[in-house]
């Protein structure tokens, strides 16, 4: 039997860096050169590779919309060639590019994991090589055939995982969806709720326009009229991070004038909680009523990162308004749980 034939995409990231007068920073040529003095990926029991390394390589807190569209590009250009890919990523936003890869390549039907590290391959005590080592190993099962987050022995639904610590290796975890899988000696898959159904139709790619999309944090305290000039008709999308299960302060009065404003101007506002686990439910609670009267939708449980990821792609749809409320309710790729 043929070997699984898997495609690395470096974008940047940790993982791939080298030490500066100014700090790590990723280096054009370097990462390709480390990864063959790597005896375990030559290992009969792995996975054939190749490796592609796009330019510019990024740090991922400078990752934005276009820089989602080439890595999608680069994986819809090579999906017929290859078994399975991994995309080696900065932390950061990893969790942003595997939402926004979740909704952009509809149809898929091959494992795409990405991973990276918190200590660059360079330095002695990397976590890079078994992050990589693992997710082709994953990438070559094609037992999950979706957009896939693998980090410290953990594999993760791409649209359900977030960043958790800025210095541990256990870096990511998805409180809302079960993991897919846990590596200790053995790779063990496990039961979770599948994303809905993929057609049988071929891979197609759903490159995302750069709209407009804001992020508000409610906080005690919170001025809302402050927030008042941001909401024009400019802004199409809202992600409101409220307390709890879809609250706003007692004083939220002030709020509501601002959501109408920015409904009736053609935004959607879409209600996330500030808490990693549970979900949004307008209405159970007196001070969440209000958010829902005045045009808002329920976020359920996704992450921050998938409502805005679920944004771009919905509003690079060209669907109205009326159906963007809709879909974001509804659940598409396994990003919420209704």
């Amino acid at each position: 039997m043929s070997k699984k034939h898997i495609c690395i995409i470096h974008t940047g990231g940790t993982i791939g860096m080298i030490r500066s007068a100014h700090g790590y920073l990723p280096k054009i040529g370097y990462l390709e050169t480390v990864l063959d003095t790597i005896a375990d990926l030559k290992d009969e029991s792995m996975p054939r590779y190749t490796f592609y390394e796009m330019n510019p390589l990024l740090d991922s807190s400078d990752m934005a919309v276009n820089d989602w569209n080439k890595i999608g590009e680069e994986i819809a250009n090579r999906y017929n060639d290859y078994d399975g890919f991994v995309v080696l990523h900065g932390t950061d936003t990893m969790a942003y590019t595997a939402s926004a890869l979740s909704f952009m390549l509809k149809n898929l039907n091959k494992p795409v994991v990405l991973t990276g590290s918190q200590i660059p391959l360079c330095e002695v005590r990397s976590d890079g090589q078994d992050n990589l080592i693992t997710s082709l190993i994953i990438a070559s099962d094609a037992r999950v055939k979706e957009v896939c987050l693998y980090f410290g022995g953990r594999l993760l639904r791409g649209n359900r995982a977030t960043k958790m610590s800025a210095d541990g290796l256990l870096a990511f975890d998805s409180p809302n969806c079960p993991r897919l899988a846990e590596a200790g000696i053995t790779i063990r898959y496990l039961p979770a709720p599948p994303p809905p159904q993929v057609s049988d139709a071929p891979l197609t790619l759903c490159k995302f326009e750069d709209v407009p999309i804001g992020v508000l944090k409610v906080f005690p305290g919170i001025s809302f009229p402050i927030f008042d000039k941001l909401m024009t008709e400019k802004l199409r999308g809202i992600v409101l991070e409220t307390f709890g299960a879809g609250n706003i302060p007692g004083e939220g009065d002030s709020l509501l004038p601002i959501i109408r404003k920015a409904f009736n101007a053609g935004s959607v506002v879409t209600v996330c909680s500030q808490c990693p686990q549970g979900t949004v439910s307008l209405g159970t609670y007196a001070t969440s009523s209000p958010l829902k009267e005045a045009g808002a939708v329920s976020g359920y449980d996704m992450t921050t990162e998938s409502a805005v990821a679920k944004l771009y792609y919905l509003f690079s749809q060209g669907h109205s308004k009326e159906e963007i409320k809709r879909l974001m309710e509804e659940n598409l790729r396994g990003e919420l749980t209704k």
